[in-house]
C-alpha cells in the first residue's frame, strides 16, 4: 500500500482546508476506517490521548474547540513536506484557554499519513507544557 507524493499533497491540503472552516465531520472523511493518531499532553485535557477509529476523529475536535477563546485562535502554516505517503506539517498554534483566558503559543508539527488516498495516521508534536500551563494557569 504506497501512495504517490501527489496524492498525499492533495490529502494534506483537504485537511488543512477543513480544519480551517472547522469541519470536523469533514476532517473525519479523510481518515481510514482504522487510525494511528497520537496527541500527547497532559490527561486532564480531554482531546489528547490515543485514538484508533475513524469515529473517534470528529469528537477530538468538538472536544477540543470548545476550551479555546472563539477568534482568538491563529494557525500558522508554514511548511509542508510530502514525502510518497508522508506528510509533515510544519507551522505555529496560537489560542487562548476559556478557561484561563492565558494565550499560548507553540510551535507545531503534524504528521501525517497517507494510504489509498486515506489518513491513516496522525501524529502531533508541540509544546505540550505551554497548552497544560495555559489551561491550568500554573
Amino acid at each position: 500500500m504506497t501512495t504517490d507524493t501527489q496524492t498525499s499533497r492533495a490529502v494534506a491540503e483537504q485537511f488543512v482546508e477543513r480544519l480551517g472552516r472547522q469541519d470536523q465531520d469533514g476532517i473525519q472523511e479523510l481518515f481510514a476506517a482504522d487510525v494511528d493518531w497520537y496527541v500527547p499532553g497532559d490527561d486532564s485535557l480531554p482531546w489528547t490521548g490515543r485514538r484508533t477509529r475513524r469515529e473517534d476523529v470528529a469528537p477530538y475536535f468538538t472536544a477540543m474547540w470548545p476550551h479555546f477563546v472563539p477568534g482568538e485562535s491563529e494557525i500558522v502554516l508554514e511548511r509542508v513536506v510530502v514525502d510518497g505517503g508522508d506528510v509533515m506539517l510544519l507551522g505555529v498554534f496560537t489560542h487562548t484557554a476559556a478557561s484561563t483566558g492565558r494565550a499560548f503559543t507553540t510551535p507545531s508539527a503534524m504528521h501525517l499519513v497517507v494510504e489509498d488516498g486515506e489518513i491513516v495516521r496522525m501524529h502531533l508534536y508541540e509544546d505540550t507544557l505551554a497548552v497544560a500551563r495555559a489551561f491550568t494557569g500554573a
